[in-house]
């Protein structure tokens, strides 16, 4: 029989930034980049649990994960969208800098609940060095992340609208605030 207290440590619980360099957040995949597997962390159990397997031809876009230590309007941590050179892996962490957010928000208008998210760069990779503003990423790059989270919510019956798309000022002032909320919530 296992423990109870058996898995992994909870890296909900990291630094939501990075120690050496304020300007980096620190990222927790959850479902790495061409994934049509859904993973996320179970904090109860202490491990990355499937939570659903997307259709043939459909995959995550970009790796997606949470930044630890926050809470976004959702009740759930600050979500990631991380843009590097190959796909990390569920469990990895990895520092990045933030370049926008985009904001959205799921469920019929008047049960609307916001979904937003940070969309970043990891430090170390190659093809995405040169980007500082997620505007610099196109409107083609911003639409075709507009379609996948509207088909993805579909598959639960859900709608998703993209509200807008914003800089790096507007995504570090949501960690900020993603920040706080779990503090409050925790004091």
């Amino acid at each position: 029989m296992a423990k109870k207290n058996s898995g992994l440590a909870n890296p909900m619980r990291l630094a939501p930034r990075h120690e050496d360099d304020g300007d980096l957040i620190q990222v927790i995949i959850e479902t790495p980049k061409g994934s049509r597997n859904k993973y996320a962390f179970d904090p109860e159990q202490k491990v990355f649990e499937l939570k659903k397997v997307l259709p043939a031809g459909m995959a995550f876009p970009y790796d997606f994960g949470f930044i630890p230590s926050t809470r976004a309007e959702d009740s759930d941590p600050t979500d990631v969208l991380v843009l590097m050179d190959e796909p990390a892996f569920p469990g990895c962490l990895l520092k990045c800098r933030p370049v926008g957010i985009i904001e959205g928000e799921q469920g019929k208008k008047n049960k609307a609940e916001r979904n937003d998210r940070i969309v970043a760069i990891e430090q170390a990779n190659h093809s995405y060095a040169h980007i500082k503003h997620v505007d610099e990423l196109g409107k083609k790059f911003v639409k075709e992340l507009e379609e996948f989270f509207v088909n993805y919510h579909e598959l639960t019956g859900k709608e998703y609208r993209v509200l807008d798309v914003k800089g790096p000022g507007e995504g570090s002032r949501r960690i900020k605030n993603g920040m706080r909320a779990l503090k409050k919530k925790a004091g």
